[in-house]
């Protein structure tokens, strides 16, 4: 009873207060107290080092500001980045236009919109549509070796840049031996547990432990950095933390795996929460519906689907039918393949399969699925049918009825997208893979603005605070599209080192 008189008194004096005119929010309570002595100082701090961390630091650098430190949890560089798909998204490149594709900022800001169904916040999505291209000009200037521009579902024409070796480290190795370049330190294994701000709410620097041991959660020793011009988070989701995800979405149990480094694990933004970080959009988490059940992790199938979706046909192998828009987007495919209740399969000819995968995977790669049976070579359309238990009937006569719709560039079920050098596949061999979704992108995160600076939950901007990539929210709305967060991440990343020297100044 007291609690409640306690709490009715307090809500009392705040409609007093209103009624007065005088309402004024307090600042979030200290989580630590500001330590009499910091360990190590420096201008900006950097937690992670994936697209978004290593960006930040580059910009950082040649904006002018030198002592520049990026830190991270785990033993070794990149967290998903460099394990995701080797691809970037820009609309209106000079590869794009040598390849005769027609595409423009506008058109991706329409892509990124319908695609989030409506819930990207617009400023945001025009922040990475009007900088995708100046963002890829960047990248090859850092070094980033670029290959061929590919086709990534949702999307409305090519316009993912792949780089040379089809991988995340096409783009973390060239950009962090620019950081080494620079002379810009990135120090391992030291996690962040706790945001240190003042009696006003502004963040002064980080509580960290140095010499932390992933796994073991205790481990390592406790020191204080402090940030003179801001702390950004670009720490990645929590793809891999499963009462988190829980919290947001119960279905997402035990039973889904991740496409995910073992570290997306949250903590970052977990701290910023803590200090009266906003959230927007956790419940949004995505699914990658071209992840296979025949290997772990994110794995190298989903290189095979992306370059076969709009060339060949994904069916339920119960039926032998499609039941799905293969060039629909991600949420819209793992929907569907959850729906059915097990997995899927993807296959084309050898004609189409020839012709596009190696715009995707090298070839070493692609032998190397093939041995490992994450992809799987058959002579006939028989053949397969019997060894994935199709009946052959069915899939003979949705495989015919396929082809028709590739020859007309039409799809009269579905609505699928064809390509102008798609072919029917109606000759062997055939490859195929299996497919079932597992947990890839957590769309929610803290609230930023175009300055990539964090905002309360009051929409105020939390002074010295910074943040980039997954770890943020609404950027994509509900569906993000492939590769436009290696965009979203590094052109907010930059966005925040910027935003960081020149928050600096005005303070001044």
């Amino acid at each position: 009873m007291t609690s409640q008189l306690s709490r009715r008194s307090f809500l009392g004096s705040l409609a007093a207060a209103g009624a007065a005119g005088v309402v004024s929010v307090p600042a979030m309570a200290q989580t630590v107290p500001v330590p009499a002595k910091w360990d190590k100082t420096v201008d900006f701090l950097i937690v992670g080092t994936g697209f978004a961390g290593l960006g930040a630091a580059i910009e950082a650098h040649e904006q002018g500001i030198k002592n520049v430190l990026v830190i991270d949890k785990m033993p070794s560089i990149g967290g998903n980045s460099i394990i995701n798909g080797g691809a970037v998204a820009a609309a209106g490149t000079e590869m794009q236009k040598a390849a005769g594709i027609k595409d423009s900022p506008d058109l991706l800001f329409k892509d990124i919109i319908k695609a989030g169904g409506g819930l990207a916040h617009p400023q945001l999505a025009r922040h990475i549509a009007d900088n995708c291209v100046e963002n890829f000009e960047w990248l090859k200037k850092v070094g980033v070796q670029f290959k061929a521009v590919t086709f990534h579902g949702g999307h409305s024409v090519p316009r993912s840049h792949a780089v040379t070796n089809n991988s995340g480290s096409g783009f973390i190795n060239p950009m962090y031996k620019k950081c080494q370049e620079y002379g810009v330190p990135v120090q391992l294994r030291t996690i962040v547990d706790d945001l240190v701000v003042d009696d006003k709410g502004a963040v002064l620097g980080v509580k960290v432990r140095e010499n932390y041991r992933f796994g073991r959660e205790n481990s390592g020793k406790v020191a204080y950095y402090r940030a003179t011009k801001g702390v950004l988070l670009a720490a990645g989701g929590f793809s891999q933390n499963v009462q988190m995800r829980m919290n947001h979405d119960p279905r997402l149990n035990e039973k889904f795996g991740s496409t995910n480094h073992p570290g997306a694990t949250g903590e970052a933004l977990q701290a910023a929460q803590m200090i009266g970080a906003n959230t927007v959009q956790m419940d949004w988490i995505q699914l990658g519906p071209w992840t296979s059940p025949d290997e772990n992790g994110f794995g190298v199938a989903p290189l095979f689907v992306e370059s076969a979706v709009g060339y060949g046909p994904m069916i339920d192998p119960a039926t032998g039918k499609r039941f799905i828009m293969e060039t629909g987007n991600r949420k819209v495919r793992a929907d569907a393949i959850i729906a059915i209740g097990h997995p899927a399969l993807i296959y084309a000819c050898e004609k189409n399969v020839k012709a596009q995968t190696p715009k995707a995977m090298r070839k070493d790669t692609f032998d190397a699925a093939l041995k490992q049976g994450v992809i799987r070579k058959f002579a006939t359309l028989e053949e397969m049918a019997k060894f994935y238990k199709i009946p052959f009937d069915a899939l003979k006569a949705q495989n015919d009825r396929m082809n028709g719709f590739i020859k007309a560039k039409k799809d009269d079920d579905l609505g699928c997208m064809f390509f102008d050098d798609s072919l029917p596949n109606d000759v062997g061999p055939f490859y195929a893979a299996r497919l079932w979704p597992r947990v890839h992108h957590t769309m929610g995160g803290l609230e930023i603005n175009n300055k990539a600076e964090v905002l309360d939950a009051c929409h105020n901007v939390i002074p010295g605070l910074y943040a980039a990539g997954e770890v943020t929210g609404g950027v994509h709305g509900m569906v993000r599209l492939g590769t436009v967060a290696v965009a979203d991440c590094i052109i907010f990343g930059r966005m925040a080192a910027r935003s960081a020297l020149a928050d600096s100044k005005k303070a001044a």
